[in-house]
Order: C-alpha cells, then structure tokens, then sequence
C-alpha cells in the first residue's frame, strides 16, 4: 500500500508514513543514544553544518529516534512540523518564549494547568511579558475577547478541555479572532488527544501536548510536543530549543512512540470508562455536581460534540460536605490511586486546589472555576465496574 494512501487515524498511529522507522531488519524503531555522530569527511562536516547536506551532528540539535516522534505526531496533528522536548512545561515555555518579546502581552483562558498558570502570570511577568485571562466559556463572545487584544498581543492560549474543570472552549471562534488579529491561537491537546480533537483543522497555529500523559500512557516517562506550520517550529528550535537545551532523551522519545501505537485503543477505554463512571456519579445522592462533557447538561456539551471524536477520560466531581467529605472519598479508594498527573492505565484521584493548581492564589482559582471541594478524576482502563464500585465504596464513608 502507498503511504501516501494511508488516511485513517489508527493506521497512521501505529505506522506514521512508514511500516516502520528501520533501516535493518527490527520491527520496533531503534533507539539512537548517540550524543555526537561521526561523519566521513570534513567537507561533508563542513556541509552539514551550513544546511547544504542533512545529517546529524550532535543530538541537542537533532537526533533519528525523535525525529521519528517529531514525524509521527506531525502526521497524527496534521501539521507541517513538530518539535519534542523534555515536558509538557518546557513545551509550553518554549512556545510562549518564541513568540513573545518584553514589552509585549497575550492573551490565555483563566483556566489552565496549574504550573502553566504560574509559568504565566508569574515567570513572564518577570520578563516584561503581561498575560491577560479571560474566563473560558463555550460562547464566549469575541467581543470580549478582542477587548483583550492590542499592537502588543502576541498570541491567544487557550486548553479545552480545560484541567481541571472540563470547560470547553470553541476553538474555531477563538481562531477566527486570532486571525482577525494576524496573530497565532495555540492550544493545548492533552486531555483530548490527536485522536479526538484536532485543533490545527480547526483554526489554531500551534497544538501543544504533555506527552507524559495520554501519547506516553504509561506514567513512565516525562516529555512534551509542540506542533504547527513548519515556519514556526523552525524558529522555536533556532530562538530557544538549540541554546536553551530543553531536549527529549533518545530512550523517552521511543517510550512515547510506543505508548502512541496503542494510543487509539487506550482512548477508546478511557472515554468509555468515564462516560460511565460519570453518569453514576451524576446520579449519586453524595454528589452535588459533575464536571464531564459528555453530559448534555454540561455547558460546553454541544461545542464538544462538534468539535471532539469523542468526550475523553477526565472529568470532575464535588461531593456534598464540601473539602473534608472530597478528603474521606480519596482517603478511602482503593483501587484509584490519588496521585497528580494523568492519562495514565491506572485511575488517577487528586485535589486540585491543594495539589496541581495549588499555583493559583485561591482568589484566582474562584475566577477560573475551581473549587475548593473539586475532585478530578483520570479515568483509567480497568473494568469500569471495579471502577464505580471503588468510588461508590469511598462515598458510602462520607
């Protein structure tokens, strides 16, 4: 078959453009340690490093086995390019850090990861780089957004759903004004994946991932992926990935690709999984609200629906007795396991206000929708049925 032929998501997952990444006989993509790479002559030294000839020289600037996930996921986002470095923050950080100059702002919704929260209104203040929220809200009106925007705006940021409260956002709005205002919109695809949401067919510049959580899916590795038209990963490289450092290992990059080959099966459980667990907590007297898209009485269910494959496996929940009931449930499960991160096998339980948005000053985190009594939940992909009953069994102690 011509791989030029191959359209479908879950075939260009476990394939990219090619049946495999090897040059020898190995099935599975090889893993290039190298730190430096030899060449056969200095003129062909010397042609490497002006551009005139491809080849690797030293893996800071660019190594095969990342090269192969900086592919893979160019594909699978349906960009031009892509970049891989060591986090879902140094993504983030290298994104903003290209794009932005001192002097200059932009423009983010309020309700974000809480170590990009901090990363901006904290760390680019310090770097004369103003940040601007505005509440996320599936129809929020471009009137209000373009109110934030001037000569000095550099990009619009935006993350939906968004962690840790499910809002949706419509991209395709949101890039409309972007473009309006000849600016970038990037957005941030964790939770949703390539698989179910695909931001560049929508309207946005740039797509940022934590590879660490769904793309990885295995809570064994650490890494990050920026993706977009090639100009723009061209320049992030040159202005801040070559003199700043903020690489992907060999040996993390062959992780992610790995844990991408199954991403598709994983997503589907996942979605799955919280598509039920969420309807029996919408249903249980001990909880006062659920945060999940995939509900039609979720504010932005509509948005997702048109703008996702399918709901995803996060979503949110407060339990009736406020932060010291929320505390019992996860001090009580045993099968879920109260830990930070997310889009792992295993179902994940934490407290966003005391644990991942605990970056937020507490006024900020009442702006941005998250409570004190939140809980989030990354929905695993064990039995569904051993998932409710863990939860149901935490409650029943409330």
């Amino acid at each position: 078959m011509n791989p030029k032929r191959r359209s479908f998501f879950e075939t260009l997952a476990v394939h990219g453009l090619q049946s495999n990444h090897t040059q020898g006989p190995d099935l599975a993509p090889s893993i290039r340690l190298s730190s430096t790479f030899r060449f056969e002559s200095a003129e062909q030294a010397a042609s490497v490093f002006d551009g005139s000839e491809d080849g690797y020289v030293y893996s800071r600037i660019a190594n095969p086995t990342v090269d192969q996930l900086q592919e893979k996921m160019a594909v699978l986002e349906k960009g031009e390019a892509a970049v891989a470095v060591a986090s879902g923050m140094a993504a983030i950080a290298s994104t903003a850090l290209t794009l932005a100059r001192p002097g200059s702002n932009f423009v983010s919704c309020t309700t974000v990861y809480g170590g990009t929260f901090a990363f901006f209104n904290r760390d680019l203040a310090r770097l004369d780089i103003e940040a601007r929220f505005i509440p996320p809200a599936p129809d929020l009106s471009v009137t209000k957004l373009d109110k934030l925007i001037d000569a000095k705006t550099r990009f619009l940021y935006l993350e939906t759903p968004a962690n840790p409260t499910l809002d949706i956002l419509d991209i395709e709005k949101w890039a409309a004004c972007a473009k309006s205002h000849r600016i970038p919109l990037i957005v941030d695809n964790t939770f949703a994946t390539p698989y179910l949401q695909s931001p560049l067919s929508l309207g946005a510049e740039g797509v940022i991932h934590s590879a660490t959580k769904y793309l990885g899916g295995h809570a064994d590795c650490i890494g990050g992926v920026v993706v977009g038209r090639r100009d723009l990963i061209e320049q992030m490289k040159d202005v801040y990935i070559h003199h700043f450092g903020p690489v992907m290992s060999p040996f993390t990059a062959w992780q992610i690709l790995r844990g991408i080959k199954t991403l598709v099966v994983r997503m589907d459980r996942h979605c799955i999984n919280a598509d039920r667990v969420a309807r029996f907590l919408n249903n249980h007297p001990k909880v006062e609200r659920i945060f999940y898209p995939g509900l039609s009485s979720h504010p932005g269910h509509a948005v997702a629906a048109r703008q996702m494959k399918q709901f995803g496996g996060m979503l949110g929940f407060e339990v009736a007795g406020g932060v010291e009931a929320g505390k019992i449930v996860m001090n009580n499960v045993s099968l879920c396991t109260l830990a930070v991160s997310l889009g792992d096998c295993d179902t994940l339980i934490q407290h966003p206000a005391s644990m991942t948005h605990s970056p937020y000053p507490k006024e900020e985190r009442r702006k941005a929708g998250i409570t004190d009594g939140l809980i989030r939940l990354s929905v695993g992909i064990e039995n569904a049925n051993d998932i409710i009953a863990d939860i149901d069994e935490a409650l029943a102690k409330v």
